[in-house]
């Protein structure tokens, strides 16, 4: 008899084409992408924690440097790390857990670009949680693709902005 096991997400998910397009997109379109990302999967978090603003407030930290311009390491890594804290104060892996997450890895991004990535990944790890395991991977497949389409539009906005 074969037991039927929930797939596993790994955060290590590799994707060559949104790689390619990671590549060549600018610091503050990959903090704009990484924050959707990231809004995206919230209301996971919040609505079994409406109480906690922590994951909330890093987005809106990074919206406001993505506005302003204005960079202060201190309010950045405050947001990041504040948002990680209430992941951390979930407990077990869950979605809320993961979308938390993704919210402070996409305020990070102000930062360090390179965190943009860790804002998708955590996204879809909340995706691949909330998802009945029978069908993990499709969900999975179906943000990931909604994910690349939207930087892809992003970076036409920008492109024509230019």
């Amino acid at each position: 008899m074969m037991v039927k096991t929930k797939s596993r997400f790994s955060l290590t998910y590799k994707d060559p084409e949104l790689d390619a397009l990671i590549e060549n997109t600018p610091h503050k379109t990959l903090a704009i992408w990484s924050a959707d990302c990231a809004e995206r999967v919230l209301p996971w978090f919040e609505e079994q924690f409406p109480q906690d603003v922590r994951p909330r407030q890093a987005l809106a930290v990074c919206r406001t440097w993505i506005a302003t311009g204005v960079f202060r390491m201190a309010d950045i890594r405050k947001a990041s790390l504040d948002a990680h804290a209430a992941a951390r104060a979930v407990g077990i892996d869950s979605p809320a857990r993961s979308a938390a997450r993704a919210a402070g890895q996409a305020v990070a991004t102000a930062h360090v670009v390179t965190h943009a990535i860790g804002g998708s990944l955590y996204a879809l790890q909340a995706v691949h949680r909330a998802a009945n395991p029978e069908d993990a991977d499709a969900a999975v497949a179906v943000e990931r693709t909604w994910q690349t389409g939207h930087l892809r539009a992003l970076r036409q906005t920008e492109n024509g902005a230019l």
